[in-house]
């Protein structure tokens, strides 16, 4: 069996002047590129074998970012450069492969296209449809020898993106969201609706690559604004057929909820000082990194099922169907006002109702309710700045509270796992003590809660 990685090189300058192609440089977001690259390369096995590389600028340019990213891996010194690789016709590089590659079973050729993504799509069944500048694809051809090299013999065991990898990348390269300014109200839903519609689709990939978990988090936000927003909707004129195509996004955001409680908890560890962690911390983050892993795979089998497609299309097709078009023209701000009332004031009584002693699942639905609270007067964010203003400090001692109250339950459930049955007294101990702490964090925070405004209650200093 033979691997055979195909990395393109990263964004390079367009030629100036009499400038040669063959010097042409990297951009800065070449660069960016390979710095969110490399780690993702190194665990997918791209440089576990033989690395050889174009002769051009931006190739060799491409090896010394992902050099300076893995030094562990001394790639400049394991390279090879070759005038033959600078090529553009996917048929030399077979030649290449056939008559001059090393005899390792694994190989890394970064490179140009068209000859790269061409022949990948000669060797994969089925072919793969792009390779961007400082991507990636990992084939695995079951060969003895290059030179046995033939059409289709291979799969695509993998494709990467620089987009898919790091969310700041794909931040850069995204669509903005619409300017909403000077639309009609019914407009401004819609199209605001829409707008969360396609950031999902296009966040799918960051998703199920998993490198980077502000995908699922924003994958998450825009799904969840989407359901508040029609709720919003079916709160002031209740439609059937918009209520039953919503099931579906409430659906899908439901599914990342414990995932993304893996993530936040993992990335929070990632960040304490050495001397925080305990002794108890490494066996924590190995179990919850299984935990995430497994909830991944859940979720992408999700992405990739029939009925998931099945679900957002028929959200997606609900944005243009009759329910929703005549809700819409029939809406009034004032309608607005009388259900963003209505839910302050729910907001308000469940924040009365708290105390010392109130379970945290009701800090957790008076959380949900100043998201909806929130969403609803971004839907007329003139008329409600003064309370937008007010609300996201709310939600931070809300979030911060639920994230707390979500570690000790998995913190819990470590400890009912295998995975805790042989732990020492000391880790043991360790472990109750982190408990205590998050549980005195968490007492913080609903003093500083209980001690909030009523949202009803007008600002200090108001008229």
């Amino acid at each position: 069996m033979k691997h055979l990685y195909l990395i393109r090189h990263a964004k390079a300058r367009q030629a100036e002047g009499d400038q040669p192609d063959h010097e042409r440089p990297l951009r800065p977001r070449g660069h960016r590129q390979l710095a969110a690259m490399a780690h993702p390369l190194e665990r997918l096995g791209a440089f576990d074998g033989a690395l050889h590389l174009s002769s051009a600028t931006r190739a060799r340019q491409t090896l010394l970012g992902l050099a300076v990213a893995l030094p562990a891996q001394d790639l400049t010194k394991r390279a090879h450069h070759a005038d033959d690789l600078y090529v553009f016709d996917a048929r030399q590089l077979r030649r290449w492969l056939r008559e001059s590659a090393p005899d390792d079973d694994t190989l890394a050729l970064i490179g140009h296209n068209p000859a790269l993504l061409t022949l990948a799509q000669w060797l994969a069944d089925p072919p793969p449809e792009r390779l961007s500048t400082g991507g990636a694809l990992h084939l695995a051809l079951p060969v003895a020898r290059w030179a046995e090299l033939d059409k289709r013999c291979a799969t695509l065991a993998a494709s990467l993106e620089p987009t898919e990898v790091s969310h700041a990348l794909f931040k850069r390269s995204a669509p903005k969201a619409p300017d909403l300014d000077g639309l009609p109200l019914p407009e401004r839903i819609r199209t605001r609706l829409l707008h969360h519609y396609q950031r999902v689709r296009d966040l799918e990939p960051g998703v199920k690559a998993g490198w980077d978990p502000e995908f699922l988090h924003q994958y998450r936000v825009n799904l969840r604004r989407s359901r508040a927003i029609a709720e919003s909707l079916l709160a002031i004129t209740p439609k059937p057929k918009v209520k039953k195509a919503l099931k579906g996004v409430t659906r899908s955001a439901r599914a990342t909820s414990r995932l993304r409680d893996l993530d936040v908890f993992l990335m929070g560890l990632a960040t304490r000082p050495e001397g925080e962690r305990g002794p108890i911390a490494p066996a924590v983050a190995a179990w919850l990194h299984d935990q995430a892993e497994a909830e991944h795979r859940a979720l992408c089998q999700r992405l990739a099922s029939r009925r998931y497609q099945k679900e957002l299309q028929r959200w997606r097709d609900a944005l243009d169907a009759k329910p929703l078009r005549n809700l819409l023209k029939s809406l009034e701000p004032e309608a607005i006002e009388q259900v963003l009332g209505e839910r302050m004031a729910r907001h308000d009584t469940q924040w009365r109702a708290l105390d010392d002693d109130a379970p945290d699942e009701a800090i957790h639905a008076l959380r949900k309710t100043v998201k909806r609270v929130r969403y609803l007067g971004e839907l007329a964010p003139d008329r409600h700045r003064e309370l937008l203003d007010r609300l996201p400090a709310r939600q931070t001692l809300l979030g911060d509270f639920q994230d707390l109250a979500s570690q000790r339950g998995l913190l819990a459930d470590f400890r009912a796992a295998p995975a805790a049955a042989a732990l020492s007294t000391e880790a043991s101990d360790a472990l109750a003590d982190w408990d205590r702490t998050l549980a005195g964090r968490m007492a913080e925070l609903r003093r500083e809660i209980l001690a909030l405004p009523p949202l009803g209650e007008a600002p200090t200093g108001s008229d």
